[in-house]
């Protein structure tokens, strides 16, 4: 049985930093930190999965009534 993968998607900071209003210099900071792994692609390229800077985003609880 062949399994077939969808292939990964990668963005730029910016496209990443656009997409949730995040700042480019808050997803630098997130990636020195660890808690958002990135991809090189050559000496200046930088690339995220878009699904690792989701899980980023963490909902906050609310008090229900």
């Amino acid at each position: 049985m062949t399994t077939i993968h969808e292939p990964r998607r990668y963005e730029s900071l910016s496209a990443a930093a656009e997409r949730t209003g995040l700042s480019v210099k808050t997803l630098r900071r997130r990636i020195a930190e660890g808690r958002l792994p990135a991809y090189r692609s050559g000496p200046r390229s930088i690339r995220v999965d878009p699904a690792d800077v989701n899980r980023l985003m963490v909902r906050i609880p609310t008090a229900t009534t």
